[in-house]
């Protein structure tokens, strides 16, 4: 646990040591994490996702 900028954050001692830099940032749509951990996936994860059948 740890506080910057008044706030505090809570991450696994482990996972931190894996994906540091951590950056946590606000906006209109919530949240966003950003790591150095590639966890794959993203738009293009899924291509047939355009055809409705993704899942």
């Amino acid at each position: 646990m740890f506080k910057e900028d008044g706030l505090t954050f809570l991450v696994d001692k482990k996972f931190l040591e894996e994906a540091k830099p951590i950056k946590v940032d606000f906006g209109m749509m919530g949240f966003r994490i950003e790591s150095s951990l590639n966890l794959g996936g993203g738009k293009d994860a899924c291509s047939s996702c355009g055809s409705g059948s993704c899942g």
